[in-house]
């Protein structure tokens, strides 16, 4: 398969997507970055952590940009997020594999919540 037929794919997969597979797609993508950030961190490759936490916190925003704040939760899911990117900065100057552990905890209690509710539609 060529790459263009592949991103073409790629692009027709998330187009198709209900915004519960989306936001778990994102969820997935965050754990990755988070798991990438700390084999990063172990292997002092610093350039690649550095890279791995700048795309969490991208993802995190853009998490928090596309709340819907007519709902009570998203307040809620707002002061997380922005807790998530507070902690985020905060592993970017401490450098701490234990901040890496805690907040793919947070994250994946909060994906999974969202995949139950998703599988409850």
């Amino acid at each position: 398969m060529n790459m263009d037929g592949y991103q073409q794919y790629k692009e027709q997969s998330i187009m198709t997507m209900t915004s519960g597979e989306l936001l778990l797609l994102l969820y997935d993508e965050l754990m990755k970055r988070l798991k990438r950030a700390e084999i990063a961190l172990d292997t002092k490759n610093y350039e690649l952590f550095e890279q791995s936490v700048n795309r969490s916190v991208e993802i995190v925003r853009h998490l928090k940009d596309t709340l819907d704040y007519s709902y009570a939760i998203s307040r809620e899911l707002g002061s997380m997020y922005d807790f998530f990117i507070y902690e985020l900065g905060r592993l970017q100057a401490g450098r701490k594999k234990e901040t890496i552990q805690e907040l793919q905890s947070l994250v994946k209690e909060l994906k999974d919540a969202f995949a139950m509710a998703e599988k409850a539609v």
